[in-house]
């Protein structure tokens, strides 16, 4: 089954969380296949949004990501209301990309540009100097 050809699954999105991820760990492809059970040429074309990843495999990222499958559905019309999906103990750059991206006042392309300035200042102003700050 191929939700992604059905243009369920927004492939793009799933490719950017998993090599951002993937780079955060500092894995290789290989790594990540050897973990999720999923080829590296697969990863490799998600990442690079020429993939179509079928159930099973979509199922194994998001369970590698430790994100709800909900986060990377693509909506039906731009009528939908896109719920914002998140587990409590996600990072939060993580929630708050979702945030962006439900944002209907926000263009995908602004969205994503956002989360990722968010993304670069809370990792410099969420290190150990601030936690002794408290």
């Amino acid at each position: 089954m191929a939700f992604a050809n059905d243009n369920f699954i927004d492939t793009a999105e799933l490719g950017r969380a998993i090599k951002r991820r993937r780079e955060e760990l500092g894995l290789s492809l290989r790594d990540v296949a050897d973990v999720t059970g999923v080829s590296a040429s697969t990863i490799s074309r998600i990442e690079n949004g020429t993939g179509k990843p079928d159930a099973d495999n979509i199922a194994r990222l998001t369970g590698w990501l430790d994100m709800p499958i909900d986060r990377v559905m693509s909506k039906k019309t731009a009528d939908d209301v896109e719920a914002v999906i998140y587990y409590p103990h996600e990072p939060t750059p993580e929630i708050v990309e979702a945030h962006l991206r439900a944002d209907k006042n926000l263009t995908p392309q602004t969205a994503q540009a956002l989360a990722e300035l968010f993304r670069v200042a809370y990792k410099q102003f969420s290190g150990p100097d601030e936690k002794k700050k408290k």
